[in-house]
This record gives C-alpha cells, sequence and structure tokens, in this order.
C-alpha cells in the first residue's frame, strides 16, 4: 500500500509528501489531489478487491475440493459481465428520472444486480431437498457461463463503436475509476461479507474428508455450503461491479499459499487476503507506469502472471485429470 502511493506517473510520491509535512511545508494542491483523492482510495479499494478475490478463491477451493476452483464458479462473474455489458449497450433506454438516480454507477450497480441474480438462480438449480450439490452446481455454472456468453455476444454485436471500446476496458479490468463514493458503497459489501468467511474455517477443513465425513463430525454442511455461496457472492460480485473483469487472483493466491502454508484453512484464509491484496496493488502499480503516462488495463497484467501459473498448476496435476 505504501508503494502504491508512493510510485506512479506523475513523479508525486507519499514520502516527498511526509517530508513536506515534517519540515513544516504545506503540500501543494497538485500533490494533495494525487495523494488523497486519486491514489488513496485506489488502494484501499484496489486492496479489497485482491483480498476479496483471494479469500473467494480459497474457500471455494475448499467448498469444492479442487484447486482449480476460483470465484467465478458460483456464476457471480459471469453475471456480473452481462449486467456491465447490458448497461453499457442499452443504457440509453433507461427512463430518464432512473438514468438520472444512478449517474455514473449505472454500470457498477447493473454488474452488481446481474452476479447476485445469476448465483441466486444457479444456487436454486443446484439445490433439490433442502441440499446444495456441488457437482451440479459446477455443471449448471458451465451452462449458465455459456448462455451469459451468447447473450453478451449478441450485445455486442448490436454495440457502436464506443460501446465496444467501453465493454473491452471494462472487461479487462481497471482501478482507474476508483473514487470515495465507489470505496464508501463496495467497500462495506466486501468487508462485512469477508467477516463471516473465518467462521468456516473449521467446516472447510473436515469438508476435505468428504462431505459425510464433515457430517459425522457435526459440522452442518448444508448451511456452511449456504454462507459460503452467498458470502462469496456478495464479496465477489462487489469486487467485480467496480472493477472490472479480474482473473486469475483467485486461483493463483490460494493455491500458491497450500504450497507454502499448507491447506489449514485457519490460517489459508487471512494469509489469501493479506497476498491477494498485495498481489493486485502490485500488478495496479505496474499497470499504471509500465506505460505511463498511459495506463495498462490491470486484467492483462494478473493474467500475464497468472496464465503461465495456471499451466503449471495443469501440469502439476495432469496425471490426476488423465484418470
Amino acid at each position: 500500500m505504501v508503494a502504491s502511493l508512493t510510485f506512479g506517473a506523475s513523479g508525486t510520491s507519499l514520502l516527498k509528501a511526509l517530508v513536506s509535512w515534517a519540515s513544516g511545508e504545506t503540500i501543494s494542491a497538485r500533490d494533495h489531489i494525487i495523494l488523497f483523492d486519486i491514489r488513496a482510495p485506489r488502494t484501499v479499494l484496489g486492496a479489497l478487491i485482491g483480498a476479496s478475490l483471494a479469500v473467494s478463491g480459497a474457500v471455494m477451493q475448499g467448498l469444492f475440493r479442487n484447486p482449480l476452483a476460483d470465484p467465478g464458479l458460483v456464476g457471480v462473474s459471469a453475471g456480473a459481465s452481462l449486467g456491465a455489458i447490458l448497461a453499457i449497450v442499452l443504457g440509453g433506454l433507461l427512463p430518464p428520472a432512473l438514468a438520472a438516480m444512478t449517474g455514473n454507477y449505472t454500470v457498477s450497480i447493473a454488474a452488481f444486480i446481474g452476479g447476485w441474480l445469476t448465483t441466486i438462480l444457479l444456487y436454486r438449480v443446484a439445490t433439490s431437498g433442502g441440499r446444495t450439490s456441488v457437482a451440479v452446481m459446477l455443471l449448471a455454472g458451465i451452462a449458465m457461463g455459456a448462455l451469459a456468453g451468447a447473450i453478451s455476444g449478441m450485445m455486442i454485436y448490436l454495440a457502436d463503436d464506443q460501446q465496444l471500446r467501453d465493454l473491452t476496458f471494462w472487461g479487462l479490468g481497471s482501478l482507474a475509476g476508483a473514487t470515495w463514493n465507489k470505496l464508501m458503497i463496495a467497500g462495506p459489501l466486501i468487508v462485512l461479507s469477508m467477516a463471516a468467511l473465518p467462521f468456516l474455517t473449521r467446516g472447510l477443513d473436515a469438508l476435505t474428508l468428504g462431505e459425510a465425513t464433515a457430517g459425522h463430525l457435526g459440522i452442518p454442511v448444508q448451511r456452511m455450503k449456504n454462507i459460503a455461496i452467498l458470502t462469496v457472492a456478495g464479496a465477489t460480485g462487489a469486487a467485480v461491479a467496480v472493477s472490472g473483469g479480474i482473473g486469475f487472483v483467485g486461483i493463483v493466491v490460494p493455491h500458491l499459499l497450500r504450497l507454502l502454508i499448507g491447506p489449514s484453512h485457519r490460517y489459508l484464509l487471512p494469509a489469501s487476503a493479506l497476498l491477494g491484496g498485495a498481489l493486485l496493488l502490485g500488478a495496479d502499480i505496474i499497470s499504471r507506469t509500465i506505460v505511463a503516462p498511459s495506463e495498462l488495463p490491470i486484467g492483462i497484467v494478473t493474467a500475464t502472471i497468472g496464465g503461465p501459473f495456471f499451466l503449471f498448476i495443469l501440469l502439476r496435476n495432469r496425471n490426476i485429470l488423465d484418470m
């Protein structure tokens, strides 16, 4: 976070501001705006988004008992993308009063609603007789992702050049639009959702032995699934709504930490939050400095890091996957 506040295209840094403050000098209005109105909300929001994606990935991997699972398996990413695409392409058809009420947050609100609706629908499909099947959820998630992709493709076909440009940049992800207002909206949703996840550590550890064994150990498996799915949907939906599509953080961070500190979720979840936030902030520093004064979408940076690591995971597990 200190590095995120220090490095940028403008030459303004936190260190220079602290030196000026310590020597009794007044910080210039330009430096104040850059540090406190641009970089500070971007840094806090980036740390929260990275933490939420990584912790959600760790929970999904524990719930599905699969190291290749990520938060998108609950359908929130596909739904959020569809909601954002519908808002960008069809936003001009909104009633003037509603458009004025949502203002610049129309795309973010549509993405959050789309993610939640998709998750709830997926949950209903996978739940029968009071029991949620993770296998059905996985397969239904693939089908719903394909359906959302088809509708998104239709909207992209109808979009004009400016809308196509907006769709491209939203899909690649960015923290460039971070403001204190967005942080006040998305931050509490992310924090509240993540606050419930540490209470699942014992249940996720027991679930590695199988649902039946976890039940015999006294774990309320169905209630744990409900809490895990809804909290992951809340945290990931809020994160994707304000940042766009940022991939691989939910896969790379938990798997790397499992190799380093072991599978115990008591340590895995807080470590994932720390490393996820640090990784996303590091990617954000690269994205806004490597082609300065322009800015590279952060999704490109995380994909460049996560893609080779994902291939590494597949190669390590190819004997199991062949079975």
